[in-house]
């Protein structure tokens, strides 16, 4: 059965938490029952619940307000329910105003109890996903899987099958440009969104796992409990629980750190968690997808990626051929992307390339594939003509390795923007590969990024 959360009860009434215990377990949720408020906000912590049900009148020494008190001194951030007994609800009223989620009178019903605690990790999981939505950018239309070349045909053919059986671990490899995004995108859809299913919210997280400083990679992709490194004021969840029950999206796994390898690897073999300084692993129902433009069999041979990790993700493995190995697709990706950039930018005068576009568009090599593609027509809509040229100016431009000054004169900072510009773009957005390119360091490179708003 599937891992609904984890839920700590504790009352001293023996009875009551072993009755609550056996009905929330039937429902597929991971219990842990104390009767004694001696020691026990450690206990918490340590534990990782997802929701606490906390009786108000406990010890002598200690009550239930004490404990939720303590809990929130700790900046404890599961929700924590109140059981009282006092009919005037007095008690529970004050819980509230210290931050509990909801409280219960007893006697009641078991029923009652699943509701609220459904209710609440719902909202709980919906919070999550607003805040993940909130940092990042996401366009559905524009992540439609467009193509009809054979090659295509069989990748979504592949994709579907996958989704259908619920592979689990999914590597989808290619150039930079070619879809590899939109293909994980594309069968998250398949899985989740194509079935019946009782949940409101099913997760998809991104991670690129280079965009990320070294020092922060693994608290995101694991979480990390309080004070386990300097920043860490509040225990956090990490990626892979904020992915729970659906998806996450590992980007450029060919760049993962290889220490950081071993415990990915971990991952996926026993399905368990385990945050950054926390002593409890946490079990995790997730499909993860890997995505890279690497030569991953030359990177093993290199010993730049884990041989055992790599025969781990390619199980199940879809390659996007480059775009110019199927020129069929690009009149259709043309018409795609003109009609969406077109109804996004309110500009309906426009409807097709110019005619004497067409052959220069259907016969250039597209060396940066669909992404290439997309940009070069969003300006074209944006700006109503077609100003960019795709031969000779762009190769000279690739090969140039000298800038000539014009007589005119020229701003420093305009083309160290540009430059920055045109490096993040050939690095795909990888800002470790664009340091690479321009011969800086990677913290000068983030600097420059965030002067310039290039984000």
């Amino acid at each position: 059965m599937k891992n609904k959360g984890r839920i700590f009860l504790l009352d001293d009434d023996k009875l009551i938490v072993s009755m609550l215990s056996r009905s929330l377990k039937k429902e597929g949720y991971e219990t842990q029952v104390h009767s004694s408020a001696k020691g026990i906000v450690p206990k918490i912590i340590e534990w990782l619940p997802d929701l606490v049900l906390l009786d108000i009148h406990l010890d002598n020494d200690i009550n239930g307000i004490d404990v939720l008190q303590q809990l929130k001194e700790e900046k404890f951030a599961s929700p924590v329910v109140m059981l009282t007994a006092d009919d005037t609800a007095e008690s529970a009223i004050k819980a509230m105003k210290l931050g509990a989620a909801d409280y219960l009178t007893k006697p009641f019903n078991v029923d009652e109890v699943k509701m609220v605690i459904n209710r609440i990790l719902e909202k709980t999981k919906l919070r999550e996903e607003v805040e993940y939505l909130r940092k990042t950018e996401a366009s559905c239309a524009e992540q439609d899987m467009v193509g009809n070349s054979q090659a295509i045909k069989d990748i979504l053919d592949k994709a579907d099958k996958l989704a259908a059986a619920g592979a689990d671990t999914i590597l989808i490899t290619g150039e930079s440009g070619t879809g590899k995004e939109v293909l994980a995108r594309y069968i998250y859809n398949m899985r989740y969104l194509s079935q019946p299913t009782d949940a409101d919210y099913i997760p998809y997280i991104t991670v690129n796992c280079t965009a990320l400083p070294d020092n922060l990679i693994e608290s995101e992709l694991f979480g990390h409990v309080k004070y386990s490194f300097t920043d860490a004021k509040t225990d956090k969840k990490g990626m892979f629980e904020l992915a729970n029950g659906g998806t996450i999206l590992l980007d450029e796994i060919g760049d993962m750190r290889i220490d950081l390898q071993s415990k990915l690897l971990r991952v996926l073999e026993e399905r368990k968690v385990r945050r950054l300084g926390g002593k409890v692993d946490l079990p995790i129902d997730v499909t993860v997808i890997a995505t890279t433009n690497k030569d991953l069999s030359a990177a093993v041979e290199a010993k730049e990626f884990r041989e055992d990790l790599y025969f781990r993700l390619s199980a199940f493995h879809l390659q996007i051929p480059p775009l110019r190995e199927r020129p069929e697709d690009i009149p259709l990706l043309t018409r795609h992307f003109i009609r969406l950039f077109a109804a996004k930018y309110f500009k309906k005068n426009i409807r097709d390339l110019p005619k004497d576009k067409e052959k220069e568009f259907y016969s250039y090599a597209w060396p940066g594939n669909v992404r290439e593609l997309r940009n070069v027509l969003e300006r074209f809509v944006v700006l109503e003509s077609m100003e960019t040229k795709l031969t000779a100016p762009d190769t000279e431009r690739r090969n140039s390795r000298f800038i000539v000054l014009p007589e005119t004169g020229l701003s420093l900072e305009e083309v160290e923007k540009d430059l920055i510009r045109q490096a993040m773009e050939m690095a795909d957005h990888n800002q470790t590969k664009a340091a690479k390119l321009l011969g800086i360091t990677y913290d000068t490179l983030r600097y420059q990024v965030k002067k310039y708003d290039l984000v």
